[in-house]
């Protein structure tokens, strides 16, 4: 008798097992925790990037541990987390319904959104000359392993870009001063090198100037944002593309750039309902002057390192969808750095644009977002979250060392934003 109550007692523990634990076998699912807990960060949309490649859905759980991601079980999406050293659990149907639940309770700051479809991912970046290994973007889509093609101004005039869902745009100059570069120092030879592979490419698609060829390039990206494309720029990719679109009716350019003299009435010609996210701001014209307008402040803020903080806004996760996806991050306060375009001046911003994180005390925008046509697109200033203060002879960073960089979070939440399912626009 004793026997027997020991077997039953061991079967009862098994079908308690069975109950309680997921199995492979069962309808369990994989949480990817995006709070403290996580080992990576960064590597873990990557994860979420992998599970849509190959064809699964991800539910992204807005403010929920940080924003996690939650997928059906399977041994193989539990092994790709293994391999890349990313943090999981393996949960119960019962469980997944207690999130699900406390994520819909009305009075909570939660969602979940649906990922479908991987887009198609694009990076704008010279393939020659000036190296693009130092870009931000194209250093975290790598470190993620999220898959990309880098396209330039050869792509963009062949009409590519409508292969894409989303784009970067590398720290670029749209308005074809390179970087207001004027040749001289340390780095003359870089800007010559740059030039002379600016000027034949756009000698070879028939344009007489850099800075013509660079306003049609910006006007097609612009046209395929309007058509529903997904748009994200860092540093002067941001600042510069709003002032080539305003400037398309004059030359803001100097003649060390192009060979003759800049409009002197270009000021009065800037068109600013061409632009996405800035206007009546003041072009800087001359090869000395080392910013492109009074849209960046980067040059007069006066903030050092120990203070250069910003801080994200907290959105109403049922409401605000976009901008909370925009936003989640294990931090709210995120450490500044600068860049080309480091800050943008609050005044200088377009009524319908949302700012997502800002340094207040200071006037300052940081990461920006808004709509044009039927696309969406979003602005960051500075060059590398994890390096303040970038060089160009410094080698790229390396993310190993910062797997979990609330700074770069803000780049993949990006990344993912087009596989939502729906677009819910801003109340």
């Amino acid at each position: 008798m004793k026997h027997l109550l020991k077997k039953l007692s061991a079967f009862t523990f098994l079908l308690l097992s069975f109950t309680i634990l997921p199995f492979p076998g069962r309808a369990a699912s994989l949480l990817v925790p995006m709070d403290d807990v996580q080992k990576d960060h960064l590597k873990s949309y990557g994860i979420a990037f992998w599970i849509l490649k190959n064809g699964d859905e991800v539910n992204w759980l807005l403010n929920y541990r940080g924003g996690s991601f939650m997928s059906k079980y399977n041994k193989k999406l539990e092994d790709e987390c293994k391999v890349r050293g990313v943090s999981y659990d393996i949960i119960s149907d019962a469980r997944v319904s207690e999130i699900i639940n406390q994520i819909n309770d009305p009075s909570v700051n939660m969602d979940l959104v649906k990922l479908e479809k991987a887009p198609r991912m694009a990076v704008y970046s010279p393939k020659e000359g000036i190296k693009p290994s130092d870009d931000a973007v194209i250093i975290v889509l790598k470190y993620a392993e999220i898959p990309f093609d880098i396209i330039y101004d050869d792509e963009i005039l062949k009409g590519d870009l409508p292969k894409y869902d989303w784009l970067h745009l590398h720290h670029e100059d749209f308005t074809g001063q390179y970087s207001k570069s004027s040749g001289r120092g340390r780095n003359g030879s870089k800007f010559m090198e740059d030039k002379a592979i600016q000027e034949a490419t756009a000698h070879r698609w028939g344009f007489q100037k850099v800075s013509k060829m660079k306003l049609i390039v910006a006007q097609k990206i612009r046209d395929f944002c309007a058509g529903g494309g997904f748009l994200f720029a860092m540093c002067s990719g941001a600042d510069s593309f709003d002032i080539a679109l305003a400037a398309a009716n004059t030359d803001i350019v100097d003649e060390i750039y192009d060979g003759d003299p800049p409009d002197p009435r270009a000021q009065s010609k800037l068109d600013f309902s061409q632009t996405f996210a800035f206007q009546n701001f003041n072009v800087d014209i001359g090869s000395f002057s080392h910013r492109f307008s009074d849209i960046d402040v980067g040059w007069s803020r006066g903030i050092d390192q120990s203070r250069d903080f910003f801080t994200l806004f907290d959105f109403s996760a049922k409401w605000d969808v976009v901008p909370s996806m925009l936003t989640q991050d294990h931090e709210r306060v995120i450490k500044g750095f600068r860049g080309l375009a480091t800050a943008f001046n609050m005044n200088k911003l377009k009524p319908g644009v949302t700012i997502m994180g800002e340094l207040k005390s200071a006037n300052e925008a940081r990461y920006i977002h808004g709509e044009y046509g039927k696309g969406q697109w979003t602005f960051y200033g500075g060059h590398d979250p994890e390096n303040y203060q970038y060089n160009q002879n410094e080698p790229p960073t390396d993310l190993s060392l910062h797997p979990n960089s609330p700074g770069y979070r803000l780049i993949l939440n990006n990344v993912l934003f087009p596989a939502a399912r729906k677009k819910h626009q801003k109340t």
